[in-house]
C-alpha cells in the first residue's frame, strides 16, 4: 500500500519558501535547546551555535522579501504551508512539556 500523499504546498515565492524553511529550522533548533526537555548540554550547545546561523538566514530571507517589495506576510497562506510541513509538531517542542514541574 502506498503512503498517503501530503496535501500540496500553497504557491509561495522563493523568498517565502526560504522564510518557511528557515523558520522551521529555527524552531527545530530551539526545540533541541529547550531546557525543560531532557538532553545533554553538548547537544544544546551545538543547536545554539547552529541557531545563530539560522537566525541570520531567516533575517536574510525577510530582508530579501522586503527588498523585492513583498511588504506583507500572508498569514493564512504561510500557516497552510507550515501545517503541510509538520510545523505544528515541530514548533510544539519549543513549548514547555505538559509534565514539566516547577
Amino acid at each position: 500500500m502506498l503512503p498517503e500523499e501530503l496535501p500540496p504546498l500553497p504557491a509561495l515565492t522563493r523568498a517565502e519558501g526560504e522564510l518557511i524553511d528557515r523558520y522551521l529550522e529555527a524552531a527545530d533548533l530551539l526545540g533541541r535547546i529547550n531546557p525543560a526537555r531532557h538532553g545533554d548540554t553538548y547537544r544544546a550547545l551545538r543547536a545554539a551555535q547552529a541557531l545563530a546561523r539560522t537566525a541570520a538566514a531567516l533575517r536574510d530571507a525577510l530582508a530579501l522579501m522586503h527588498a523585492r517589495g513583498e511588504r506583507e506576510l500572508y498569514g493564512g497562506t504561510l500557516a497552510h504551508a507550515l501545517r503541510v510541513l509538520d510545523g505544528e509538531r515541530r514548533t510544539a517542542r519549543v513549548a514547555l512539556p505538559p509534565d514539566a514541574v516547577d
